[in-house]
């Protein structure tokens, strides 16, 4: 009697489950996956304010650091007269198209020697090598290839970008687990269905750090390349301007590539959120 009297007793009590980790963020406002993406400007307004009270207490030479509102009082002048209109479609043009060529072949050749004993033979050591040179002394050699108009410009750029690309996706692509590769042999995947269902999605991780990496790098190299033998950009602006001694507006141009920097890295991260959607990190 009092064993039946137990069991209907366990039977009948409330079981009380430990909250998921799911419902332990969403209770503190984690969403797991979301983040609020003005917390990424939190930094770049407080130095903006720490620039704006040292110019008002005249702790800085307006000679050489004007303050934030002649800053964009001279942003605001060049934009109405289209200077600076022509100018950032002219950067944005090269950077879209350097930054195209060299994700292509980035992920082309991280693909071709990552799947590939042959390809790694051929293509690992080439692009290590290139790795090596600086990017930036290979100027003078692509101007004499190229010429000295746009195209050994996108070229240089599409150098800077396709490193990062294929060091991080190839990195990506031979650190798949050999787990991985013994459950494939289990199910039978084909060769195909293992790359498109197991090595793809294994190397996205990779890929979208060398992505970044690779958007971040074709801004950098703007800014050099703008002020080689070119006639607009916002790298040719910012020329002129130190010839002229013209500080506020070579500030205008470091504003204007941080913001492009910025919006572009954020994008990319972005996107990482939505196509990584089923991977949790410390950063989600």
């Amino acid at each position: 009697m009092s064993a039946v009297t137990t069991t209907a007793t366990a039977t009948t009590a409330p079981v009380v489950a430990e909250p998921s980790k799911a419902v332990r963020r969403k209770r503190r406002g984690l969403s797991p996956g979301r983040r609020l993406p003005a917390s990424r400007l939190i930094g770049p307004a407080l130095l903006l304010a720490l620039w704006a009270a040292a110019s008002a207490a005249g702790r800085l030479d307006p000679a050489a650091i004007p303050a934030p509102w002649t800053v964009l009082e001279t942003g605001a002048h060049l934009w109405t007269d289209g200077t600076l209109r022509g100018d950032i479609l002219t950067s944005l043009q090269r950077a879209a198209s350097g930054f195209a060529i060299g994700l292509v072949a980035g992920v082309a050749l991280a693909l071709a020697a990552g799947l590939s004993r042959v390809g790694e033979a051929l293509i690992d050591g080439s692009v290590n090598l290139n790795r090596a040179i600086p990017t930036l002394g290979l100027i003078p050699l692509f101007i004499l290839w190229l010429g000295i108009g746009e195209t050994f410009k996108i070229a240089i750029i599409a150098i800077v970008v396709y490193i990062p690309i294929y060091l991080n996706t190839h990195a990506a692509l031979s650190g798949i687990d050999s787990r991985f590769v013994e459950l494939a042999e289990v199910q039978g995947l084909n060769r195909y269905q293992f790359i498109r269902q197991i090595v793809i999605p294994g190397a996205l991780p990779g890929f979208f750090v060398g992505l970044r990496l690779g958007v971040t790098g074709s801004w950098l190299g703007l800014v050099v390349l703008e002020q080689i033998n070119a006639t607009s950009g916002l790298g040719y602006m910012m020329f002129q301007a130190q010839n002229y001694g013209q500080s506020d507006v070579i500030l205008v141009g470091l504003v204007v590539y941080g913001i492009f920097g910025l919006a572009s890295d954020s994008t990319v991260r972005f996107i990482e959120r939505r196509v990584l959607s089923w991977r949790r990190t410390l950063s989600n």
